[in-house]
């Protein structure tokens, strides 16, 4: 999971405050490092580890300028998490590009011996996205000869070439000098990427971001999502082309409904809040359903169950309570880079009103369980305050699959329900639970698909082990999983 944003403005205005301004919008998608890199006549790229408030300043406004660039936050799910692996890349030649996506090569490794055997060709990074730039690039710089200006008709080929060779989930912003902008989305649509433009006094601005949200909050009209294996081309004069590349069955990830996208962003126009009530909604008569036992109160796990939780409240008739205080100041622990990082900063994180607790059996609704960690600190959290019972409610099914396609969910025996053979109970009682409900993994794909019935399947692989794009093999599972493992033990401390 990363987080990105491309804007193509007007002639003699400069992007990077405004994607500066976006990537702050985007920060809860990457906390390990960010960049940015835009264009007059030479590539201006400022790129560091950490959060984008701690990386640049007023003179980086300064130095980059143009009214092309693309900007970054980034979370590894590949490579060791050094500043080498910070994004946008670029390469002045033999054509200039600058890059930067969001996803997951699953064929990263191979591609990278392969190039390295036929062409000689050694990467600066272990970042994935430098074999996908290496690729677009000898693609590109195959059908235009020198001197000769790159049109459309070149970009889409090149990105024929891409989706031919390069395997995955990802989506791709790059800005290519002199030329235009360039969007594009993996054959499946796996990964999500929408495109808007406005008009102001300076002119017509157009850009391309993982989230509806960067748009919004940048004033953006128009806002539309790419299809999968669709690719968008934004040239100089402003001109749109787009072009589905790639005719594959569209399988967009569910867990950005459930846990990483902001509610205020739209996904295949779904709405994330909307969803997240349903959520609650399917979990609330669930509950109900399955005779478990009926709480005092329910309580949200701060933030991205707190729709969920009200909801589920108001189906039940039970009272909702605010009983754990999220200091804003903490990253993610999901996506911090070591399970050192994660219990530690569990505290820190949060913190109970007692009141709210004291006497009472409390449902605490949470959007998943992957290690259990966190959750099992929680629950003693909660007794500690002076809970009588804990119940939880879980607004998606058990995790028992490992995600190749950018969730940091690496080797299977991370899982805390393919341990306990996905038993709730087992898996309560792990956690120290009084009682687990997990939502029925048909009544989360309903839900999602009732904010978009065009969208007939999502990508349910961490929840079923189904693959969509069918090249996922134990052998590739078991090498993702060891180069996360690797990288875990040597990425430096989380920043922030």
């Amino acid at each position: 999971m990363c987080g990105f944003i491309g804007v193509h403005g007007p002639p003699g205005v400069d992007v990077a405050p405004e994607i500066y301004e976006g990537l702050l919008s985007i920060q809860h998608r990457g906390q390990d490092a960010a960049g940015i890199t835009t264009f007059t006549d030479t590539f201006h790229v400022k790129k560091g580890v950490g959060l984008v408030r701690d990386i640049f300043d007023a003179q980086d406004m300064e130095r980059l300028r143009g009214n092309l660039g693309v900007g970054h936050v980034r979370y590894p799910t590949i490579g060791a998490g050094s500043g080498e692996d910070a994004q946008p890349f670029h390469v002045n030649f033999p054509v200039g590009v600058a890059m930067a996506h969001n996803g997951n090569l699953t064929n990263f490794q191979a591609l990278r011996t392969c190039h390295a055997t036929n062409t000689g060709t050694r990467l600066n990074s272990s970042c994935d996205l430098e074999v996908l730039l290496y690729v677009f690039v000898r693609a590109l710089s195959e059908r235009v000869k020198p001197g000769e200006l790159v049109t459309a008709e070149d970009v889409f080929a090149a990105v024929q070439v891409v989706f031919e060779e390069v395997k995955g989930a990802y989506s791709v912003v790059a800005v290519l000098p002199d030329v235009g902008l360039l969007a594009f989305r993996d054959p499946f649509g796996i990964k999500p990427i929408v495109f808007g433009r406005k008009e102001t006094s300076e002119g017509t601005w157009h850009a391309v971001a993982s989230e509806s949200v960067v748009l919004d909050v940048a004033g953006y009209d128009d806002i539309q999502d790419l299809g999968a294996g669709e690719a968008m081309f934004i040239g100089l004069d402003g001109r749109i082309e787009r072009r589905h590349v790639a005719d594959k069955p569209h399988r967009p990830c569910i867990f950005e409904l459930v846990y990483f996208a902001r509610p205020d962003s739209m996904i295949d126009k779904i709405s994330v809040y909307k969803t997240r009530i349903r959520f609650g909604q399917a979990l609330a008569r669930q509950w109900k359903e399955s005779g478990a036992p009926t709480p005092d109160v329910i309580i949200p796990i701060p933030d991205s169950s707190r729709d969920a939780a009200m909801a589920m409240a108001n189906e039940m008739g039970i009272p909702y309570r605010e009983g754990l205080v999220k200091n804003r100041y903490i990253g993610r622990t999901f996506i911090m880079p070591s399970q050192g990082a994660r219990q530690s900063s569990v505290r820190r994180k949060l913190n109970t009103i007692p009141l709210e607790f004291e006497g009472k059996d409390v449902c605490l609704v949470d959007d998943s369980i992957v290690r259990g960690n966190t959750a099992r600190r929680i629950v003693r959290m909660a007794r500690e305050a002076g809970a009588n019972k804990v119940y939880l409610a879980i607004t998606s099914p058990p995790l028992i699959s490992p995600c190749p396609y950018g969730i940091d969910m690496a080797t299977k025996t991370e899982f805390i329900a393919g341990d306990c053979g996905e038993d709730p109970q087992e898996v309560a009682n792990r956690l120290e639970a009084d009682h687990l409900v997990y939502l029925d993994r048909e009544a989360m794909n309903d839900a999602a698909r009732a904010g978009n019935p065009e969208v007939s399947e999502f990508c349910n692989a961490c929840f079923n082990g189904v693959y969509p794009t069918g090249d996922i093999t134990p052998e590739v599972l078991e090498t993702i999983g060891g180069e996360r493992t690797e990288n875990r033990q040597r990425t430096l401390p989380f920043q922030g």
